[in-house]
Formats: structure tokens, C-alpha cells, sequence
């Protein structure tokens, strides 16, 4: 996974991510609710970028200490307006993971996508837990973006509900998936919607205006009378029942 496009890719999106992050926006608030507004004293957010789901847990959640994590250094600003006792650490979430901080949650909104080994992640993520503290992330399947993936042969490395269920073997944990189809003028206004979210950073490219028009002859001839994108979110929540 290139890290420094992904970095590259959202700073450039973060005056338009909120506005245009719907299905982001409808994710954190589905983990939110999966917390049942309970309270855990210490909480650190991986990825928190322009603080959709910051901005839930601080309003839902009873908490003591709060810190958020993201990539992108010019994230912080947008954190610091939900609340400036909040901590923001620009770090790379592979490497915050291995430190030996406690946390009675730990809490993540459409990132694990992005990670090279979610496994790894989980476990040292995991390690990094209170007795009967939570990891509670949300992710994408592999129907996630199934239009991209046809139309141009692009796509991440995403795990399926079977995927997930091998990787999460010996933990305590409950899942959920949902597919979210939502529909667009023009194939030209789903791209602008990708661009706008930060995520069409698998691959460095810079396409022509022929480019674009092939994507959109494409686009129309595989989905017919209706420009749509799926989206297809799994919600993977992790208890640490060992004392």
C-alpha cells in the first residue's frame, strides 16, 4: 500500500470530505451504536481524519482522556474544533499500534481497508486493551466498490465476512455487514465523489479527457439506465474478556 499517496490523497479531499462522506458519516454513527453510550475512562481513535466519528464519540460517550490518531498532520485543526482537550498524534497507525499504551477503547471508522496486514494490526491493537476494554472498527467487503473494480480492474485488498471470521479466530468478538447502493447523475459525478473522499488512492495516475470518456462509456454500458456505487461496509466489534 502506498502510504504517502493515501496521505497525499486525502489532505487534498479535507474541505470536502464531510460533505461528500455520507456513507462514512452513516458508518460511524452504526458504531457509535454499538457502544450502547457506555463508558470508557481512556479512548484512542485511529484515523480520525476530519473527525466525523470524533465528533459522535465526544457528544455519545462518557470518557476521561481522548486521543486521536491520523495519518495527515493538517488534521488536527478539525480536531481541536470538536475540542482542544482532545489529543491529536499525526502517526502512522502501524506504528502507534506497537506502543504500550492502554485503552478501554479503541475505536476506527473506514480505515482498516487501508492496512497492508488488518491481522497484524488487530492483534497488536488488541494487546493494547484494558480487561474488558474494545476494539470496535469498521471496514469495507469486497463488494465495495464492485463498479470501479469492473469497469477499470482497480480495486484494494478487501476481506469478505468469511475473511474476517478466519482472521478474527480465538477472539470474543460480533460482526455485521451492510450493502449500500447509492445512486449518481453521471458516471463523471461518481468520480467527483471518489476524489472528493480521499479515495481513489490505490494507484498514482492522471488520466486524459479520453480517459474519462472511455470510464464513462464504461460506466454506463455496465450499469445500464442507473448510475450507481455500492459501498459495503462490515462493522467488527472485539471484546478483551481475559482479565
Amino acid at each position: 500500500m502506498n502510504k504517502e499517496l493515501i496521505k497525499k490523497r486525502f489532505e487534498r479531499c479535507l474541505k470536502t470530505y464531510n460533505e461528500n462522506a455520507f456513507v462514512q458519516k452513516s458508518m460511524a454513527e452504526k458504531l457509535i451504536s454499538m457502544l450502547e453510550g457506555k463508558s470508557f475512562p481512556k479512548i484512542l481513535e485511529i484515523g480520525c481524519g476530519t473527525g466525523l466519528l470524533t465528533d459522535l464519540a465526544h457528544k455519545n460517550l462518557n470518557y476521561d482522556f481522548y486521543t486521536a490518531s491520523d495519518i495527515v498532520e493538517k488534521c488536527k485543526d478539525y480536531i481541536k474544533s470538536i475540542d482542544s482537550k482532545i489529543k491529536f498524534i499525526s502517526e502512522d497507525a502501524e506504528r502507534l499500534a506497537a506502543d504500550s499504551q492502554k485503552y478501554d477503547l479503541i475505536i476506527s471508522n473506514a480505515v482498516f481497508q487501508w492496512f497492508d496486514n488488518p491481522e497484524t494490526i488487530i492483534r497488536l491493537l488488541f494487546k493494547k486493551l484494558t480487561p474488558n476494554g474494545v476494539l470496535i472498527f469498521s471496514t469495507f467487503g469486497k463488494s465495495n466498490f464492485k463498479e470501479i473494480a469492473q469497469i477499470t480492474g482497480k480495486t484494494l485488498k478487501y476481506q469478505d465476512v468469511a475473511d474476517w471470521h478466519e482472521i478474527l479466530k480465538g477472539f470474543e468478538y460480533k460482526m455485521e455487514e451492510e450493502i449500500i447502493v447509492r445512486q449518481f447523475n453521471t458516471p463523471r459525478d461518481v468520480l467527483r465523489h471518489m476524489k472528493n473522499t480521499g479515495v481513489n488512492s490505490i494507484k498514482e495516475s492522471f488520466w486524459k479527457k479520453a480517459d474519462i470518456l472511455k470510464f464513462e462509456q464504461a460506466y454506463k454500458n455496465y450499469c445500464k439506465d442507473r448510475t450507481v456505487l455500492t459501498y459495503n461496509p462490515i462493522y467488527i466489534k472485539i471484546e478483551n474478556t481475559f482479565k
